[in-house]
């Protein structure tokens, strides 16, 4: 029998028959690796344990302490134990597909009455009975006429379905799990017991279309979480029950920010509070722009369709676009507008108006542009996903030479604004050339070491996306990391040679001659829709002073106070504050209270002590106690902290 050479990671190399499985070589080297052995990875590919090796290869054994791929199994070995859970408990529940997702996983079902949040219970317990019982798990290879004829004995159409989308004619992998069978492409765990019995928990039930389409059967979806262990999994629930308290859209009703409503859906009724915060915003981000060196201009919504079609847009994200057309003067043909998603190519219109010469760069141009998406109703979320938003958006326009210095200027601009708004844990990433691109490697060369040259003279490091990046030039993406542990990715930073190339920008070179601009686009916060529900989130409603809609309101105890509640409100007006007074009927705790719900950070009360002795009572939110202080040092401090970072 042919002899095949396996090695080890410590380098040593073992010769076995060829046919031999990660199990046997397992057994070889000790039986309690035999025992703890998950799966291997060979040549780097993540190999189920029973999967022959027929040529040279370097090996390792996988066990639970090895994250990624244990992670892997766990969750998808649960899939699987789950959906036989659920033909156990209702045999005449047809089973589909059941992919590994973030964090867990999910089994779509066929089952004619749905699914109620009480069965979850019933599941779970099926599943812990499942995965005490160690049944092994095997695998055969057959050949698709041989599955096809299984399913259809079986009576399971949607698998035949699957089997007969896959392209191409290889034999499948089938999977057993005990008695249950699925069509599988593996790995997966020895045996069920092997998944750790309190480290996941099925979490709720959704609807689904059969294949993502509407056309076609709605199924049950049932979603489920799973660590390598239980404080991991304690760790998610709770982080998952305080990211419920933080949600945005809870929040946002709370304080009084917003609402949407499906006669504009994915669009954004804002309330003054929240209209408060996104010109708060929306002011110190124009400060922070003009100091940088950024002239602001205002382009066109509507935009002809020829505009898109020589940017490239038309072809390339036409399905993304909301369509206008227009019937001018009863014209024969409608002339076709689009909303515009992305003011880049309005932006190249500005500065392809007049002569540009090399002195005149680089021109650092931004918007604080109104764009529309077509997003499916199905993603949108509160104002994180919506369908109209405003981009905080910016151009630069610079020569080849220039690039590193300008994106090393953005760092530094982008982590100053991070700063004051809070957010010190951020990372970036660096997305290089992908396969199918355009320009010299030469050219690519270039672009990516200016970026990471710019990375390294800005003093933060980088992680590289491999081929990550578009197919006209590489990008940054700075990853925020919030109060909870999430990661947004907000800021972006594109090197883009394509788009002045296709719209004719162009600049006067010291040689005299024409040259083209490469164009930085970058944007700081995204979209403020999205960028405004990320700071609510990471502040749990409690936005910095500065921020806060409602600064200060004034809480009378007893209706004499009145007079100086409304002399105290002037003078904080006056000094930049905003406040407000509440001089309701109503007993203190119950203003204290509605007021705290609704996040003002300071809240004066006042009775008849307080007027006599021209005091206030001062409660910060998230204290308990009050400080009784004189108003005339109250005011100063209150002014002083309502003033924006950048203005301090």
């Amino acid at each position: 029998m042919a002899q095949i050479t396996l090695t080890l990671p410590d380098g040593s190399e073992r010769s076995y028959d060829a046919g031999v499985t990660p199990a046997d070589v397992a057994a070889s080297i000790a039986t309690s690796l035999a025992k703890k052995a998950i799966s291997a990875t060979v040549d780097g590919q993540h190999w189920d344990m029973q999967w022959p090796l027929n040529t040279d290869a370097s090996i390792a054994i996988n066990t639970m302490k090895d994250a990624e791929p244990a992670l892997e199994l766990i969750r998808h070995d649960l899939a699987h134990i789950m959906a036989r859970a659920v033909q156990e408990i209702w045999p005449d529940v047809q089973v589909t597909i059941g992919p590994v997702i973030k964090d867990g996983w999910y089994y779509d079902f066929d089952r004619a009455d749905p699914f109620v949040p009480e069965d979850l219970a019933l599941i779970e317990k099926k599943m812990k009975e499942i995965i005490n019982k160690r049944d092994d798990v095997r695998t055969e290879v057959w050949e698709r006429a041989r599955a096809i004829q299984h399913y259809e004995d079986k009576g399971e159409p949607y698998k035949v379905e699957l089997i007969e989308s896959i392209p191409g004619d290889e034999d499948l992998r089938m999977y057993w799990h005990g008695d249950w069978q699925d069509l599988c492409r593996g790995p997966h765990l020895q045996n069920t017991g092997q998944v750790p019995g309190d480290s996941w928990k099925l979490m709720s039930i959704a609807g689904a279309y059969w294949r993502g389409d509407s056309d076609r059967a709605q199924l049950q979806r049932i979603y489920g979480v799973a660590f390598q262990n239980k404080e991991q999994l304690r760790a998610h629930l709770n982080m998952l029950e305080e990211a419920a308290k933080r949600d945005h859209r809870k929040l946002g009703r709370e304080m009084d920010l917003y609402h949407m409503q499906e006669e504009a859906p994915g669009q954004v009724f804002w309330h003054p509070n929240g209209w408060t915060i996104y010109t708060e915003l929306q002011d110190y981000m124009r400060r922070k722009q003009r100091a940088g060196g950024y002239v602001e201009v205002n382009t066109p919504q509507v935009v002809d369709r020829k505009l898109w079609e020589a940017s490239g847009h038309w072809e390339k994200y036409q399905e993304n676009m909301f369509i206008v057309e227009v019937d001018e003067d009863h014209a024969r043909e409608k002339a076709i507008n689009a909303l515009k998603p992305m003011n880049c190519p309005c932006h190249v219109q500005i500065f392809n108006q007049g002569l540009k010469s090399y002195r005149d760069l680089p021109l650092r141009m931004a918007e604080f542009g109104s764009c529309a998406r077509y997003e499916p109703s199905g993603a949108l979320h509160g104002i994180m996903r919506v369908r109209g938003f405003t981009q905080d958006d910016g151009h630069i326009f610079c020569r080849e030479d220039q690039i590193e210095a300008e994106t090393k200027i953005f760092i530094d601009f982008l982590s100053a604004i991070y700063s004051d708004l809070g957010f010190d844990d951020w990372t970036i990433k660096l997305s290089t050339r992908p396969e199918k691109r355009i320009g010299s490697d030469e050219t690519w060369d270039m672009m990516e070491e200016a970026l990471g040259a710019a990375c390294n003279a800005a003093g933060h490091e980088y992680d590289i996306l491999e081929g990550e990046g578009a197919f006209y030039g590489p990008k940054l993406e700075f990853t925020l990391t919030d109060a909870i542990g999430r990661q947004w990715q907000c800021g972006t930073l594109q090197v883009d040679a394509n788009l002045p190339e296709r719209l004719e920008a162009s600049f006067v070179g010291e040689d005299g001659g024409k040259h083209r601009p490469v164009m930085l686009h970058r944007a700081t916060l995204g979209s403020f829709e999205r960028f405004l529900g990320i700071l609510i989130e990471e502040h749990a409603g409690k936005l910095p002073f500065w921020l806060a809609p409602r600064q200060v309101v004034v809480a009378t105890i007893i209706s004499d106070a009145d007079d100086y509640a409304h002399d105290i409100v002037a003078k904080l007006r006056s000094l930049g504050v905003r406040a407000e007074a509440d001089t309701r009927n109503e007993k203190i705790n119950y203003k204290v209270r509605e007021h705290s719900v609704g996040k003002v950070p300071v809240i004066l009360a006042i009775g008849a002590r307080e007027v006599e002795e021209r005091t206030v009572s001062v409660r910060r939110l998230g204290e308990k106690q009050s400080v009784v202080s004189p108003f005339d040092e109250v005011a100063p401090q209150l002014a002083a902290d309502a003033t924006p970072p950048d203005m301090r």
